[in-house]
């Protein structure tokens, strides 16, 4: 990927060599503002999502396949939100926005990769669920560490290989106009519009693997729901209802703020895009949803407050 990357620059060096990331606002004291409003949501971010990974590490209760889909969230959370946040602190601080056609394209695809891989996640998570509720007796052979590991090299090979797809046809165009992109990150639809070429091609290929993956994807997580709701509901007893349904509470919330976001962002036509409305809501997934996750799963699961409780106990108090 950096070699071809290197290749693309090298065709397009005497077009463009770097661009310029206008961010949020160009008002100095709400720079200031956002700098520490993001600052401290990104330390949050990386403490609880760095937490969890750890907290599961060395808990045995949380050695589950559960709990091995949820540190592997974790560490993506982590990750995408670190390809963005780190340039837009630079940035909200520095006078110079520069960033190289290069860092460019890496930012573009690191974010990328990282976002998809979570998608299908999230997606793996949603069947996890699944398994454990439909056919609790099979748990074990259903989701062993040979099958997770597998539905995580999958997720991770998927988000990444669609990346590359994504960075290649953006990257390939050229830029011979204005270098100023007018979001915080480089991020498709602001490239597209700085593009001399004709991009109705990467528009439609575009549109087209998000939609598929996306939808896959969210179509994946209703199936195993629809299962889980039916396998609820033939419970007799109350109580194994609360149970089951409170064992995928967190997940929910977590999907469904995650695939309502993406939907709204990229399953729309170029044509209808609002740059400062889009990066209201790129805010949103790229630095909250983040932050979000660890508390969505630290609050709502007993079994990670019970193993955060016992940590504390043992080591601090």
């Amino acid at each position: 990927m950096i070699r071809y990357m290197k290749e693309v620059q090298g065709r397009n060096q005497t077009e463009m060599t770097e661009f310029i990331l206008l961010g949020l606002s160009d008002n100095s004291d709400l720079q200031i503002v956002l700098f520490g409003l993001f600052l401290f949501i990104y330390m949050a971010t990386m403490v609880g999502n760095l937490g969890m990974i750890v907290l599961i590490k060395i808990d045995p209760c949380l050695h589950t396949p559960m709990y091995f889909f949820l540190s592997s969230l974790s560490f993506v959370d982590a990750s995408y939100s670190s390809s963005v946040t780190p340039k837009m602190l630079v940035n909200l601080m520095a006078k110079n926005k520069a960033i190289s056609f290069n860092g460019c394209a890496a930012q573009f695809y690191f974010f990328g990769s990282f976002l998809g891989t979570e998608c299908f996640l999230l997606a793996t998570m949603a069947y996890d669920r699944y398994a454990a509720i439909w056919n609790p007796l099979r748990y074990s052979v259903l989701m062993s560490g040979k099958i997770c590991f597998l539905l995580i090299a999958t997720s991770f090979l998927a988000g990444f290989g669609n990346a590359a797809i994504h960075t290649g046809m953006t990257f390939r165009l050229s830029f011979c106009g204005s270098n100023r992109i007018n979001h915080f990150y480089c991020d498709t639809p602001p490239l597209l519009k700085l593009s001399c070429s004709d991009t109705r091609i990467n528009g439609i290929v575009i549109m087209a693997f998000s939609s598929f993956n996306v939808i896959s994807c969210v179509m994946i997580v209703l199936i195993s729901y629809l299962c889980i709701l039916i396998a609820i509901l033939r419970m007799p007893s109350l109580e194994s209802r609360h149970k089951a349904f409170s064992t995928c509470a967190s997940h929910l919330m977590a999907v469904t703020i995650f695939f309502g976001t993406i939907l709204f962002m990229y399953l729309r036509p170029t044509s209808s895009y609002s740059m400062e409305q889009d990066k209201i809501v790129s805010v949103f997934y790229t630095v909250v949803i983040p932050m979000l996750n660890p508390l969505i799963y630290s609050l709502k699961n007993k079994d990670v407050k019970g193993a955060l409780k016992k940590i504390l106990q043992k080591h601090i108090l």
